[in-house]
């Protein structure tokens, strides 16, 4: 049982604490110091510290207070910002989102999870250079349509040459720390077994999604934002939607569903049945993306690689 929960705004210089039981407020510095000061000011009772991830800001701070055996609450900031709104809290300042985050932690009886590997949170960095190369590299060839001149030209692809050859080292610093730890490339082994799951995807997955095997079907569906959102209001009933998840997720299983729609024979099947039901193909397309996750997640659960369904 924890006895008590703390809110903590983090910033780059400060740590904004609230305690809910007793309403104490208190400024640490984020840094080495301010975190065994933290400490010691939270004593000896059962905690719950809540926060949200603020970049590179964090890290450091839930690390130490991880190696300490506390419990740790990340919230997502939107959900967070959303229960303030909620709650008639519209003022934001840093010892207030500090009582937010705490009375949210408190009220909804967050749990807390485990956190990243130091080795997650390098190839989620990794990831993050590699999307912002990918939309430099679409951009430059987007304007290479429009130059005229030598020189613009030229200097255009300059530039893309050189995004390739970062892009092609950090791909191959990814793949060597995923080969490097035996779980995660057991994990890679059986999510390329899948027909339409490419390296990449396969990269993204372990990256976006860690927690993929350890979830239920409809969990794993959700995280991703392609579970169904239903719409009803009286005697009014809407088509259901997806929303919300992770995009980057979302992202990587187009193309594979695409492609699995015609070298899978179990999602081909799928995909077919669905046009024949009138579904437009973009919903048909989500629901394999859906099944896809869910199939990644179940072989993952069960530690087995993908093989062909008996005929």
């Amino acid at each position: 049982m924890l006895n008590d929960t703390i809110g903590v705004d983090i910033s780059k210089d400060h740590l904004d604490a609230h305690r809910m039981s007793d309403g104490a407020n208190r400024r640490f510095t984020n840094d080495k110091t301010g975190h065994k000061a933290f400490k010691v000011w939270l004593g000896t009772a059962d905690t719950r510290i809540v926060y949200e991830p603020t970049g590179p800001y964090h890290r450091a701070f839930e690390r130490r207070l991880a190696e300490a055996g506390l419990a740790l609450v990340k919230v997502n900031p939107r959900q967070a910002r959303r229960f303030a709104e909620a709650t008639g809290k519209l003022a934001k300042t840093d010892r207030l989102d500090a009582a937010m985050l705490a009375r949210m932690g408190s009220l909804l009886d967050l749990q807390a999870r485990p956190l990243c590997s130091p080795l997650l949170n390098d190839l989620k960095d990794l990831s993050r250079a590699r999307e912002a190369l990918v939309k430099n590299r679409t951009a430059l060839k987007n304007r290479a349509k429009t130059h005229t001149l030598a020189i613009l030209k030229r200097q255009n692809a300059t530039q893309l040459r050189q995004i390739e050859r970062h892009m092609a080292a950090i791909e191959d610093e990814i793949m060597a720390l995923v080969t490097s730890a035996p779980e995660l490339a057991h994990r890679f082994e059986i999510l390329v077994s899948i027909p339409g799951i490419s390296t990449v995807t396969a990269l993204a997955l372990i990256i976006d999604m860690p927690e993929l095997g350890s979830l239920e079907n409809g969990q794993a569906a959700s995280l991703a934002g392609l579970a169904p959102v239903a719409r009803q209001s009286g005697q009014r009933t809407s088509h259901a939607f997806i929303r919300g998840g992770r995009a980057n997720v979302r992202q990587a299983l187009y193309m594979p569903a695409i492609v699995a729609m015609r070298f899978n024979p179990d999602l081909k099947a799928k995909y077919t049945q669905l046009r024949a039901a009138g579904k437009p193909a973009k919903k048909a397309i989500t629901a394999i993306m859906r099944k896809l996750i869910v199939l990644a997640n179940a072989l993952l659960r069960d530690d087995r690689k993908w093989a062909k369904s008996p005929t």
